[in-house]
Parts: structure tokens; sequence; C-alpha cells
């Protein structure tokens, strides 16, 4: 039913922001969308060499060529898929070549594809041997296989074969990384491989915010200009809307992500210019399983412009909130404060270590195995009384903590079940009671999207409402 309903919207040519990508759903969305790149360069290719058959009849009978044959970009790229790492480039091949049919279509490079782009031979990939249950499952879903973020993958599908590593200016669908695709684009210095881009996928958006969210901008602002270079392209076939630098206005985009942010909302909002429209799908939220009986304390800070806004949670944080846990014997100790920006994070790291005079450690997302090893260990037995954690760090290592009994968010996380997960922690040592944890969440009314995650889409317009009156 899924994908019916994608391959109907999908075939409207308007563009799809799907803001909350359930995982038991990626398998099928992802071979709906492969199924629809797979039919626009088929027809595409279908066109192409119709109009090659005509022109080549009418010069063969000594007839003017016909003048409708715009049928071609700038160059042959027409598709374009983002992906955070190298184990969802398989993942993407698989479900493509899944509608090819074998043995008549071959599939060339297989074997490369798979030593380059599956783990280094005799590694072992820790996530997806584990038993269930012993890590997260969206943590396994997301870091199983390899996970290089640097990749670039050109892609050139024929009537019997898809090649692998094809040359960029001779494949049709090119796979690959914001940073990857960014490295490349700075060697060649230019972009004129992005400038006919007619499909764009972008795949795991909330994983491309954990990773540079720059690089994913870079590669948008690069999209459909007018080339540099001809490319040895004959203009007499190509689109008029090229010639005209409409591209960006044909360009199909589909966005996919499991929970929204600021920056994928603002790239829906503002970088998608299809003339088809536009769809995003709405849901509402839950608020998210937490241990009974925990005091949850949401404190709001009044702001009202965006710019404003970490300025005032900053100040809001030390002023109103640090100072009541600095008073308190049993909340100045065992507290781990997260912080989900890595901006924010560097600043609150900063005035602790200037204006507090407490120990505290730092878990971020350059910390070595060898400084969390020895972080864990030092807040666990309580040599440390602070404890600052990055969501970055949470993201990409998903560490247990042991000796929590304070937490403070200094924003609500991205991601709800970070919240779920650290307030179970506490619980992890023995005879701990739900009165001796507590839990405070700093928020504005710019929070809406991660509070609503956390809090349900009706508790966060409870709380927001609460601030307002």
């Amino acid at each position: 039913e899924l994908q019916n309903d994608m391959l109907s919207m999908l075939s409207s040519q308007r563009d799809l922001y799907f803001a909350r990508t359930p995982l038991d759903a990626h398998q099928s969305m992802r071979e709906a969308i492969t199924l629809h790149a797979l039919n626009h360069i088929t027809k595409k290719r279908r066109r192409v060499l119709k109009n090659n058959e005509r022109l080549a009849h009418a010069s063969k009978a000594g007839n003017p060529a016909p003048e409708d044959v715009q049928d071609q970009g700038f160059t042959r790229p027409s598709i374009l898929i983002l992906l955070p790492f190298r184990s969802f480039a398989q993942k993407w091949i698989t479900a493509l070549t899944s509608h090819t049919p074998s043995p008549s279509y071959q599939v060339e490079n297989r074997a490369r594809f798979y030593t380059e782009y599956g783990l280094p031979s005799g590694a072992v990939d820790k996530l997806a041997n584990a038993d269930p249950g012993t890590y997260p499952r969206d943590h396994v879903e997301m870091f199983s296989g390899n996970v290089d973020d640097a990749f670039r993958l050109g892609i050139k599908m024929t009537r019997k074969s898809v090649k692998l590593f094809a040359d960029f200016y001779g494949c049709d669908l090119i796979l690959a990384s914001p940073l990857g695709l960014r490295m490349s684009i700075e060697k060649e210095k230019n972009a004129d491989f992005l400038s006919s881009i007619e499909v764009l996928i972008v795949d795991q958006m909330d994983a491309l915010t954990m990773q540079n969210w720059d690089h994913v901008q870079f590669v948008f602002s690069r999209l459909n200009q007018l080339p540099k270079e001809s490319h040895d392209a004959d203009f007499s076939r190509i689109k008029p809307w090229y010639l005209d630098g409409h591209a960006a206005y044909l360009r199909q985009s589909i966005l996919l992500t499991g929970y929204e942010t600021p920056e994928t909302r603002a790239l829906f909002n503002s970088s998608l210019k299809n003339v088809a429209g536009k769809v995003r799908t709405e849901r509402k939220w839950t608020p998210v399983e937490v241990p009974v009986g925990i005091d949850q304390s949401f404190v709001q800070f009044d702001c009202s412009h965006p710019k404003d806004e970490p300025e005032k949670r900053f100040h809001h944080f030390t002023t109103q909130i640090l100072p009541v846990v600095m008073k308190s014997a049993v909340q100045s100790v065992n507290t781990v404060v997260f912080i989900p920006s890595s901006f924010d994070f560097i600043r609150v790291q900063n005035h602790f270590r200037k204006s507090l005079g407490v120990s505290f450690s730092v878990l971020s997302e350059y910390s070595s195995n060898q400084d969390i090893s020895r972080v864990r260990q030092a807040f666990f037995s309580g040599k440390t009384a602070f404890l600052l954690v990055s969501e970055r760090f949470h993201f990409f290592r998903r560490y247990k903590i042991r000796g929590i009994r304070n937490l403070i968010f200094y924003g609500p996380p991205d991601h709800p079940q970070f919240y779920t997960e650290f307030l179970s922690y506490p619980f992890l040592d023995d005879g701990v009671d739900a009165s001796d944890v507590t839990c405070r969440v700093l928020y504005s009314k710019y929070d809406w999207l991660r509070l609503e995650r956390i809090a349900g889409t009706e508790g966060a317009a409870a709380l927001l409402k609460r601030g307002a009156a």
C-alpha cells in the first residue's frame, strides 16, 4: 500500500518530503523510488533512441531534420542519490538491481563494488553480529556495514546492463555522499555533471544533519546551474528550459528523513522550486516512553527571534538553572548535561572550564576510545561531578553511561529515543529509585519540532501554550 501510494505521488512529478520514515518501511520505500528512477531513465533513453532514428531517416532521405527533438540536458546524468554512508549505497544498489531481471541483465563491476562498499576483508561487524537487543535497532540499521562517508559512484544504464563505476559524464545516475560529491566538485573546480539532474533523492537526512550540513547545502547550491564547459553537447537536442536556465523548476526532489529538523524543513521550504508542486507528509507524535516516577521539569525561556535563541538559551542556563543546581549537594554531582548543538557544546564547555570551578568531563564525537573509557569510569566513580555529552557523540557511539542521578537537557534532543535512553541509564545501577533521579529540559518556542517528538504533539502544544500564558 505504501509503495502504491508513493509511486502514485511520484508519477505526478511533484516533490515529496517524507518527514517521518519508519524503520520497517525503508526497504519498500527504496524499492518504489528506484523503480521510479529506472522508469525515468528508461523513458528518457527510449525518447533519445527514437529521435536518433528520426534524424537518421531524415538525413538518409535528404529531408530537413525534425525540430522537435529536444530530449537531452547539458550532460547525461539525470538522477542524483545523496546518502550518508557506503552501507546505504549497497542497499540502494540492491534495490536498483532487484528490478533488473537476471541472467539476461548484467551488473558490471559488481565484485569491485562489494569489495569497496562492503566491510574490509576479515573485518567483523559487531553491530550486525550482536545479539538482538544489545544495541538499539535504529543504531544497528544506521551503522552496520561500511560507514565511510566520502564516496561517489557513477552508474550507467543500458538495455542489457547496469555498469557500476561509470564516468560521471557517461552515466545516468550518480550515487554519492555530500562530502564525496563536494570533494569531487572542488577537485574538478566545476559541478557541470550536476547541471541536468532531473530527479534528486536524499535519503537519511536526519543522519546527514549529524554529519556536516554545510556539505548538503554546498551540493544543493550547485544543482542545475549552467555548465562552464560544453562537454560536446548537441545544443539542438537540449531541452529549452535548460537553455533558459530554468532546470531547477523542472527537477523532482524526493527527501526522506526519520524526523524533521529546522535544517531539513528549511531545505524543503527554500530549495525546492518544482512547478509541479511539492508535498510534505505530517503525522502526530505520541509522547516517548520514560521510566515511571521520574520528575521531569520542562523549563521554558522567552525568546522573540530565532537569531537571539542561542544567546538567550545560554543566558538562562548559566543564570537560572546552573546556580540552582550548584546550591544543591545532591544535584551538583552525578549530573549529565546533554547538549544537542555542537556550537552550544563548545560554549558550555568553555563556561564550565572558566567560570564554575567544578570537576567535569566531556564526551564529544571527537573523543577517542581511550578518552571515553577514562571519562565514563571517572564519572561512574564520582571523581568528576559533571559530564557534558554532545548529541553527535551519542548518535555515533551510543554508549550506556552509568552513575547518572541528574539530567539536564540544554535543549530537547533531535532524536527522541535519546531522551528515553538517558532517562533509563540511572537504573543501570542497583538500588536506584525513580525519586532519586531529576530531569530538567530547557526549551523555547523554536524547539517545537524536537519538543513534539518527546512530549507528543498535544503535549508540546500545551507546553508552549503554558509559556505564552
